[in-house]
């Protein structure tokens, strides 16, 4: 693999070499940007607002990160293989990234793609000036209101993709006279059947900023903005449906429903819904010519959650759960279980294909099942006597809800120390309590629901200790509306002091960069759980974490036309909430061994810049260390829900990456992108495993011999060609093909420890489906952009049009993991798990802007 990178470093630097020949006046003298990227909704289908935008917000006039967004972006592409925690995003200074998990979502400003513009990107390791930045780099958004030039606008948009339609609304008044100035955006989107069938999509969004100009030295601002959506999704499954249905987008999330006046509806298990504003206020102070101070002060609150299936007393209604399927049946069949015929198999696998009840939730099954459950719950709610009965809900629909709370201050100086050194800096402090509990959405007929733990252990309704969810309320039965299960506060108080010099002169430009950091973690128990009855009420160990790092780069110009870059970084953080914890939901318990992360990442680049020609060919590497990986899941192997725990995770990610854009003619321009790069562990990390309801552990620092594997998840290695014509009329239009390639499934740490290895002596036919990694087949897309603009009385008129995987390829799939349940007898028994990315898509608007 080196001596690879190597070979591509020595051959794109030959090729570039050879272009410092041309003279631009050979190929003519005008030169066209790439035009502004807007952020646009990926349409991630998996649910829980987990749409990943680090690509997409790496967007920029850097040619590879502009075609990475553009073209890889589609495959979950992620820029040098960093998970979007690592991308730092700012909204005039405040951090948008997940206080628990660290990730930033698109969705919580999604469809204010006009008042979101004004945007700084700061790549990887290089300098920023609105904060310290991740190894991913930072993106920072301005919606400062005298910054929007005055302005109305209103735009359509036609899709086939998450949504059909949007309507999007924008008007500036730009700074004016009296010195205030005002920017106002909103949008809707919606699609009432989406790609998927099963899926719909309903969102809106708003955006109002304010600013009122004091003086020439001080201005104050006022923010509000918010994305509220709602949406039903699809979620991945195995192969055999895909197989069975003949279609790879088969949806299990969803069913038929029969109304009250026999009419029959779709509906959805999976719907996220969220609400979260954010509300800033700012103060602009320039006390000097040489010295910028802004700060900002925020509130960021709201509804968000998913809906999901629950049972008790009841098997796995899923239709895609793996006792459902034909493979099941044929699994029993084989093992020679009584009542398993031949005959018997063909019927099964010809009824789940041919009937909806079958392959689809079957919901008018779930309140049949609930209208006849008579039950009576003795002592119910904690009260000695209290009888209740009624119908006990065996099925219901559960909210998972994650409600956020957070506030903060944050501020930052630019100061100019002489013409030639520049110091950047600031502080922020935040608080986060973020409200984790589930709700009854939906009892399917039923009267009531009980608060029992369905995998401790005891008798239906003869229900010990160790069953209750909550002992402050015994016997719970709960009703629409009631918190049941778990109720917890994820607590994270964190404070950050920054500072970057930036030193220019000659030929060299050359920054310094260090930031200090202290992040406080704990758990509020809300709940007093019976199985922990010491361990989940009330605050947890408080979790203190110092850390610090630096930063530093340079770029030395060889000639106006030619430059070498380098960039260094060494971060320390802190772990994230959901990985501190070994079962949050029910308990206080640190996970063993906990550490902050630390990385050490560099780069190194050559750029040539000229009329005729933009390249940056750069080649990284950055080691991580110390990473924890949670995952909570239903563990075959004692038929309980587990909490699987490894940590001391080492990862490197390494490889050359190479844009280009070249002015074949003053109309037609060639664009070029590649990354050959790998992500791998570098060690063999440890693992503990623990049933949610026990704390002696399953497995206790097992080690995981993972070394030498790719993390996975993502194509290692992406190339894209793309030919463009501008048009001197206002037009444009380009076709794009983009190759994938080494995108490897994400292991199963279970099957490789030391239990599943007696499973794999040479001879044993187990040995491949074990510890053999999953490398999906390559793949190439074809993508058509184009657009036009006029101008009429005034107006300005755009029309804009993309067009992705033309070829309609519906065999590619877009991402897959290996299952966390493993039978190490049987590998087969539970397959990958994949989504497919969408056939021929497209997203067309229309803008008016006066």
């Amino acid at each position: 693999m080196k001596r690879f990178l190597l070979c591509i470093l020595f051959a794109a630097s030959v090729i570039v070499a050879k272009a410092q020949t041309v003279e631009p006046d050979s190929v003519g003298s005008q030169h066209t940007d790439l035009p502004t990227v807007i952020i646009m909704d990926i349409g991630d289908e998996e649910g829980d607002n987990t749409n990943d935008v680090s690509t997409f917000l790496q967007s920029s006039r850097d040619v590879f990160s502009n075609i990475a967004a553009y073209n890889f972006g589609s495959r979950r592409f992620r820029v040098r293989a960093y998970d979007s925690k690592y991308t730092d995003v700012m909204i005039n200074g405040v951090p948008m990234n997940d206080p628990e998990g660290g990730r930033p979502y698109y969705s919580n400003w999604g469809g204010l793609n006009d008042a979101m513009r004004n945007t700084t990107l700061t790549l990887n390791t290089g300098l920023a000036d609105v904060g310290f930045g991740g190894s991913g780099g930072l993106t920072a958004i301005s919606t400062r209101a005298s910054d929007y030039r005055r302005q109305a606008s209103v735009s359509y948009a036609n899709s086939n993709r998450s949504y059909n339609n949007r309507i999007m609304l924008t008007a500036a008044t730009g700074l004016m006279d009296n010195g205030w100035a005002f920017a106002v955006s909103a949008s809707r989107r919606w699609s009432l059947n989406g790609y998927q069938e099963g899926t719909w999509y309903d969102a809106y969004s708003y955006l109002f900023s304010a600013e009122k100009r004091l003086n020439n030295k001080h201005a104050l601002g006022f923010l509000v903005f918010a994305a509220p959506s709602s949406r039903a999704s699809a979620s991945p499954t195995v192969q055999e449906v895909f197989d069975l249905l003949d279609n790879n987008y088969y949806n299990p999330n969803w069913g038929w429903q029969t109304a009250s006046d026999g009419t029959r509806f779709k509906r959805s298990a999976r719907v996220s819904t969220y609400h979260q504003p954010m509300f800033q206020l700012q103060h602009y102070w320039t006390p000097s010519e040489k010295l910028k101070i802004n700060t900002t002060a925020y509130y960021w609150f709201g509804r968000g959650g998913y809906t999901s299936l629950e049972w008790a007393e009841a098997a796995d209604p899923r239709p895609d759960y793996y006792r459902n399927l034909p493979s099941y049946y044929l699994y029993q069949l084989n093992q020679g279980k009584d009542g398993y015929t031949e005959e018997g198999y063909i019927e099964y696998m010809n009824n789940w294909i041919n009937d909806p009840s079958m392959h689809q939730i079957n919901w008018d099954e779930f309140y049949a099942a609930n209208m006849r459950h008579l039950q009576t719950v003795f002592n119910a709610n904690g009260v000695e006597g209290n009888t209740i009965a009624g119908n006990f809900s065996k099925y219901i629909v559960e909210e998972r809800r994650q409600d956020k709370n957070m506030g903060g201050l944050v501020s930052n100086f630019s100061y100019e120390i002489n013409p030639y050194l520049h110091l950047d800096g600031g502080i922020k402090i935040g608080m986060s309590k973020t409200h984790y509990y589930k709700k009854i959405a939906d009892l399917l007929g039923g009267d009531y629901y009980l608060d029992i733990d369905k995998y401790a252990d005891g008798e239906a309704f003869d229900y010990t200790v160790a069953q209750q969810n909550n002992l402050l309320c015994t016997n719970h039965v709960v009703t629409v509306g009631d918190v049941f299960g778990y109720d917890y506060i994820a607590n994270r108080n964190n404070a950050n002091i920054w500072g970057q010099l930036n030193y220019l002169v000659g030929r060299w430009d050359a920054f310094f960069g260090a930031e200090g950091t202290f992040t406080q973690l704990y758990r509020t128990g809300n709940f007093k759980n019976g199985r922990f009855p010491e361990e989940s009420y009330g605050d947890s160990e408080k979790l203190n974490f110092i850390n610090g790092s630096a930063k530093a780069g340079a770029k030395f110009s060889i000639n106006g036309r030619n430059y070498i870059v380098a960039n260094v970084m060494f971060k320390t953080q802190a772990p994230d909430f959901r990985s501190a914890f070994v079962a949050p939901r029910v308990r206080n318990t640190v996970v063993q061994g906990l550490d902050s992360e630390k990385i050490l990442s560099f780069d190194l680049g050559y750029e040539y810049r000229s009329p005729f020609m933009k390249a940056r060919l750069t080649a990284y590497r950055t080691q991580f260390y110390d990473l924890t990986w949670n995952r909570s899941f239903y563990y075959e192997g004692t038929g309980k829900f587990v909490n699987y725990i490894m940590n001391d995770i080492n990862e490197v990610s390494q490889g050359v990456e190479l844009g280009a854009e070249i002015n074949v003619t003053n109309t037609i321009s060639v664009q070029l992108a590649a990354n050959v790069g790998e992500q791998y562990y570098s060690n063999n990390p440890k693992v503990n495993v623990f049933e949610d309801n026990n704390a002696v552990p399953i497995y206790e620092g097992e080690t995981a011999y993972l070394k030498n594997y790719y993390v996975g998840e993502m194509p290692q290695t992406v190339g894209s060609i793309g030919l463009k014509y501008n048009a001197p009329r206002f037009w444009w239009v380009s076709l794009n093909g983009n190759y994938f390639d080494n995108y490897y499934l994400a292991v199963n740490p279970s099957n490789h420890t030391m239990d599943a290895f007696e499973y794999c002596i040479d001879n044993d036919e187990r040995r491949a489906l074990i510890l053999d990694q999953v490398k999906l087949p390559s793949a190439f897309t074809l993508d058509f952009y184009g657009g036009k603009s006029w101008v009429v009385k005034g107006y300005t008129i755009l029309l804009n049009v993309s067009i992705n995987n033309l070829l309609n390829n519906k065999d590619i799939i877009l991402y897959g993991y290996e299952q966390l349940r493993s039978d190490y007898e049987d590998p087969e028994r539970f397959p990958d798990k994949y989504a497919y990315l969408y056939g021929l898509n497209y997203f067309i608007s229309l803008t008016i802007r006066h």
